[in-house]
């Protein structure tokens, strides 16, 4: 199958593309994938585990092996004879240039960038260019995914994204300020019969607009926002407190990380939509609203080991109130990259079954999940095997 990545340069890209090779190859497990649990065996027949990725980038390397050498050089993630052992594939994966539209203040601490819009194109040469490098990969069994840098909470118009035919109309229009690249590229993936994840918080296809387009063109989609660390632990610890009867009074989450990631988040802009996914959890499982403070910070040294720490203040028995502390620290793209190859399976296996629209069975992998309340780690992971045994 084939996986065009937006934000193909990125640590979880590229981290995803050698560890995809790494396992063709055999110089690797396979822990971390939940598409090779036995709850989904037989995946292989709809999904092989062979991949060829392609995608965009606005950091303009010369392919995708020099990206993830620059990230290995900063953050020694993974052996570096893995990395070693799969430079030929990755040197012959050249990222086209992307869109960086409207993607906030932050996206200047990627350092150098170069951007469709910076050629001064407008939304339909964008939209063109877009889709000319996609169709130029893309077959029947080809995913594409979100995993560019968080954009800022978007200018949201009712007359442009409330219907297909506004959307186009403001592609047609010129409305640059109600556009955003996630919301491009998944117009372009959508519009192709491509089926589209959002792995970032980003707007992407959650509008109205889109979904319309998915269910008329009969295409599944997922997301948003990949739920990978502290956010995982949350909504798998949160349920223990309400099945034994316990309030939560109050949750704090103080998250620190660096790289690129934490300098775009370090925008107050795009740290506010990235906030507000983290943030909205524990009311939507709960039902109802404890005091919470959540809060994301850029530690420069940290690289790509992202940690949380959390406090939690619950009342139980008698009125008593009582405390309970966790630290979560790990290496956010080991435990994100696999996950792109989770979702590129799985909505490559909804495709072959028919599925269109928003394929919220899938929920499972994302901290804010299209079209339904289903947070719960434990019940969310029911649906997704319920799901798939269904269509097996």
């Amino acid at each position: 199958m084939k996986v065009w990545l937006i934000g193909a340069y990125g640590i979880v890209s590229t981290t995803a593309m050698v560890g995809a090779e790494a396992i063709k190859k055999e110089i690797a497990p396979k822990i971390g994938l939940v598409s090779e649990l036995p709850h989904f065996d037989g995946i292989e027949k709809y999904a092989p585990f062979s991949f060829e990725f392609g995608g965009h980038e606005i950091r303009m390397l010369d392919n995708a092996y020099e990206a993830a050498k620059e990230h290995w050089e900063m953050n020694k993630h993974f052996d570096r004879e893995i990395l070693d052992a799969v430079k030929d594939k990755l040197e012959g994966i050249v990222a086209k240039k992307g869109t960086a539209l409207n993607c906030g203040s932050g996206i200047k601490g990627l350092g150098d960038i170069k951007t469709l819009e910076d050629e001064g194109l407008s939304l339909a040469e964008i939209v063109s260019r877009i889709e000319e490098d996609i169709k130029s990969f893309a077959d029947d069994e080809t995913v594409v995914i979100n995993v560019a840098s968080t954009e800022p909470l978007p200018k949201y118009s009712e007359e442009y994204h409330g219907s297909l035919e506004g959307f186009e109309r403001m592609i047609d229009e010129n409305r640059k300020e109600y556009a955003s690249a996630s919301m491009l590229y998944a117009y372009v993936a959508l519009k192709h019969g491509l089926p589209y994840a959002n792995f970032t918080p980003s707007p992407g296809s959650s509008i109205p607009a889109l979904k319309e387009l998915a269910e008329k063109n009969g295409v599944p989609h997922a997301g948003n926002d990949g739920k990978t660390g502290e956010t995982l632990v949350k909504t798998t610890l949160a349920p223990m407190f309400a099945y034994r009867n316990m309030e939560i009074v109050g949750w704090m989450s103080y998250n620190i990380l660096g790289d690129y990631d934490g300098k775009v988040l370090s925008a107050r802009d795009n740290k506010e939509s990235k906030v507000l996914s983290k943030d909205k959890v524990l009311e939507k499982m709960l039902d109802y609203s404890p005091y919470s403070i959540t809060e994301i910070q850029y530690f420069p040294s940290l690289v790509d080991n992202k940690t949380a720490f959390d406090f939690i203040h619950f009342r139980g028995f008698l009125g008593r109130l009582m405390k309970f502390y966790f630290i979560w620290d790990a290496i956010d793209a080991i435990v994100a990259a696999p996950l792109i190859l989770d979702i590129a399976r799985f909505l490559l296996f909804a495709k072959k079954k028919g599925v269109k629209g928003v394929v919220k069975e899938m929920a499972f992998f994302f901290k804010s999940p299209m079209d339904t309340n289903v947070i719960n780690t434990h019940q969310q992971f029911e649906v997704l095997t319920e799901w798939y045994g269904k269509l097996k």
